[in-house]
């Protein structure tokens, strides 16, 4: 299974912006596009790693940055899953 279509935003590691904040924002518009819908998993930390190119940590970094925007619920065992409640009203930052 290779997935190489190019549908993510590349990461900027010349920005003054942290690399899992900007991994953390690409997450959070795919959750209010819809694209990652309410109560369905994001990738995990591995995955989001991988596509983008950056550290595990960096990319659990993301997801925690996800989880206190309220954005995403981890699971231990099973992993992060978008809220059911974000419905697409995500507030700006």
């Amino acid at each position: 299974m290779s997935d190489t279509t190019p549908s993510t935003a590349p990461l900027d590691p010349q920005s003054a912006t942290p690399l899992y904040i900007q991994l953390a924002e690409i997450i959070s518009k795919k959750i209010a596009s819809g694209i990652l819908a309410p109560d369905r998993p994001i990738p995990s930390e591995n995955r989001l790693a991988e596509e983008y190119g950056v550290a595990r940590l960096t990319a659990r970094r993301a997801t925690q940055e996800l989880r206190e925007r309220g954005l995403v619920i981890t699971v231990r065992g099973k992993g992060s899953y978008v809220t059911p409640d974000t419905g697409g009203n995500i507030p700006s930052t």
